[in-house]
């Protein structure tokens, strides 16, 4: 049991961080998918 909490905790935590660099490097889903002619508020 304190193995998957622990992987648990690990997922939670990787995905965290994941979207926290992708979002400073521009590589969000909102940067990547729009263009010139793409409005987003």
């Amino acid at each position: 049991m304190k193995a998957m909490m622990t992987g648990f905790a690990g997922v939670v935590l990787v995905a965290v961080c994941a979207n926290l660099v992708l979002s400073n490097l521009g590589f969000a889903s909102q940067d990547v998918h729009s263009g010139a002619s793409v409005r987003l508020d």
